[in-house]
């Protein structure tokens, strides 16, 4: 029997960000709100943060909500409709169904049906892991156009209490459509993941605690010192891999854009990978604070809409979080 050789398929060779949006929860947080359950003060958080303010959704918005926001933003600036679009990504750990997936109904509401769709699960390391998919499927050729939105509510995993994580956290969405492009746009992926250290960063206890054994709502929980050290240690490097797979040295670097994770850490990282001082880093944690998935995008978003950087510039960014997972690449930035 002779059987035939299959057809594969093949894309452009080059991808690019084509377009970029970024939504934020309607409620500005300052510290002072937080800080009588946690013995804290304003000055602690910001000494140890940079957190000045965060953005918190109303309880009426969903993750859905933001992630729609910012979907509808990112595909305004690129100047192309829901249609257009052949496979939305989804990266969130707080949309609270487990199917179907909240991609396929955020396709639904911009009007992408029937392009596929698909939640990832990467934390603060999620929209990074997502442009990674969205560049392989374009250059693979199994679509032209794909959305990935980072959208966060972590408002819903608070614990007013809590001194570890909790007061760092707020909600948003961020997202980019990627696409074809003359030329390269989006440099090799770096990521990896460490499940050895899945303690550091966690959820207090799992949903079947919450229905069988009545353990209450989960939260969020971090090892503050361990994840700090993990962070400016071991991801300086990855990004440095970033650059030499992209084929680019610091000084070619014209923003920086770290997961908002924590202020000191992202000084930390600066000095590690000796960026010049004319790099312009993304600092949007200072009053939007920690939104996982969405804070990458969000960061960017903002350096472009108040002209921090111009289009074209060449960016660095890394995810880093629960898992512990990590992604980074060097984009260029639409």
């Amino acid at each position: 029997m002779t059987r035939p050789t299959l057809t594969q398929a093949t894309g452009p060779a080059h991808t690019r960000i084509l377009g970029i949006g970024g939504v934020r929860g309607e409620r500005v947080v300052p510290n002072d709100d937080l800080v009588g359950p946690i013995d804290s003060s304003d000055e602690w958080i910001r000494q140890r943060t940079g957190i000045v303010t965060r953005r918190r959704a109303e309880a009426g918005t969903d993750v859905l909500d933001l992630a729609e926001g910012a979907a509808r933003a990112a595909l305004d600036h690129a100047g192309l409709t829901g249609a257009d679009i052949d496979a939305v990504i989804l990266s969130t750990v707080t949309y609270f169904h487990q199917t179907p997936a909240g991609a396929a109904i955020v396709a639904d509401r911009i009007g992408a049906t029937p392009a596929a769709a698909f939640d990832i699960s990467a934390a603060c390391a999620g929209f990074c892991y997502g442009v990674g998919q969205a560049d392989a499927l374009v250059r693979a050729g199994t679509a032209r156009h794909v959305l990935v939105i980072g959208a966060e509510k972590m408002s819903e995993f608070v614990d007013p209490t809590d001194r570890t994580i909790s007061f760092l956290l707020g909600d948003g969405a961020g997202a980019v459509v990627v696409g074809p492009s003359d030329t390269p746009g989006i440099g090799p992926t770096v990521w990896g993941s460490d499940g050895g250290q899945a303690h550091a960063i966690r959820q207090t206890h799992s949903w079947l605690a919450t229905r069988d054994e009545g353990a209450g709502w989960p939260t969020l929980r971090q090892e503050g010192q361990s994840v700090f050290k993990w962070a400016v240690w071991q991801m300086a490097p990855v990004a440095q891999k970033a650059m030499d797979a992209a084929g680019v040295r610091p000084e070619d670097i014209e923003a920086f854009v770290p997961h908002q994770a924590n202020m000191r850490i992202i000084d930390q990282m600066i000095k590690q990978l000796k960026l010049p001082e004319s790099v312009v880093v993304g600092r949007d944690i200072a009053d939007t604070g920690n939104t996982s998935a969405a804070s990458i995008p969000l960061a960017a978003e903002r350096l472009l809409r108040e002209g921090q950087v111009p289009s074209g510039a060449l960016a660095l960014q890394i995810g880093f979080g629960a898992g512990l997972v990590y992604a980074a690449q060097v984009v260029v930035l639409p």
